[in-house]
């Protein structure tokens, strides 16, 4: 419950709570696309060859944090989609029950390249 500009969930304030996300959101975006800029990763090969590449977006979930829901994520479209290029984190957020978070979900977008 929020009263006051606070969160009722351990004292801190709302602004806190979300600076707090979203510093979480950057650096699991930096773990996975290697990069620490806060700028849109374009997914498409470089100029070093010819190619064609698709992104599709998953979402992978866990109940134990959003790291382990993207790997959960990458790991399993892994087994279906052949030549796995980048993974991007492009959304973090949590599923509540009973004013608990019970699992924790990042939506994960691949690019993979097309076979020739």
């Amino acid at each position: 419950m929020i009263d006051g500009g606070t969160a009722d969930s351990g004292g801190m304030t709302l602004p806190a709570a979300t600076r707090m996300i979203v510093s979480r959101l950057e650096r699991y975006r930096a773990l996975f696309t290697g990069r620490k800029s806060n700028r849109r990763l374009i997914m498409a090969k470089g100029s070093s060859g010819d190619g064609v590449y698709r992104v599709t977006e998953v979402i992978g979930t866990s109940t134990k944090s959003w790291e382990d829901a993207a790997q959960n994520a990458v790991t399993t479209a892994s087994k279906t989609l052949r030549d796995l290029r980048i993974a991007e984190v492009s959304k973090l957020d949590m599923k509540c029950e009973g004013g608990k978070v019970v699992a924790y979900r990042a939506r994960v977008q691949l690019s993979f390249k097309y076979d020739a």
